[in-house]
């Protein structure tokens, strides 16, 4: 469903498993920090709200968006998170730069997604001007990082069940 339909952390709290065993990474854009970090903000509330521990949320930065899928598969590779949330903002600009960083974050975490054994959260946002961008990180649609950490939650579980 399209963003200007659904605010983004409007969710049904009793929907979401209790998250105080499971351990999380965050892989953060230091690239427009100031929504990156309201996402980061987003993510870590929303976490601790569902009982994640504090010593369980690994949060490290990475310089832009497309060194997202580095960053998250090295999370995964030396450490023992049960899943990775990798937040970024790239907002279009006047060349095709936009369009090459959005493909390549896009494919590298739909890769590790489709290769690996830990969930990657896609909280990368992609927007045509700042204005979209704020809206998105804690503005009038709400905070993308809420709804990642909601889907990281869901995605442990999800694995979890597998395993039953």
């Amino acid at each position: 469903m399209a963003t200007a339909y659904h605010n983004l952390s409007e969710y049904d709290f009793q929907s979401v498993p209790d998250a105080s065993g499971m351990k999380f990474g965050i892989v953060v854009s230091e690239w427009n920090y100031n929504i990156t970090g309201a996402l980061l903000r987003g993510a870590l509330d929303t976490l601790k709200k569902h009982g994640a521990r504090e010593e369980n949320i690994l949060v490290r930065t990475v310089p832009g968006s497309f060194e997202l899928t580095f960053g998250a598969a090295q999370m995964i590779k030396q450490t023992d998170v049960d899943a990775v949330i990798a937040l970024g903002c790239v907002v279009r600009g006047d060349t095709p730069h936009f369009d090459y960083v959005c493909m390549g974050a896009t494919q590298g975490i739909a890769q590790l997604n489709a290769t690996g054994n830990v969930p990657v959260i896609y909280g990368l946002i992609t927007t045509n001007n700042m204005q979209q961008a704020e809206d998105r990180a804690g503005g009038r649609l709400g905070n993308k990082g809420d709804e990642c950490a909601v889907t990281a939650i869901k995605m442990i579980d999800f694995a979890c069940t597998l395993k039953k």
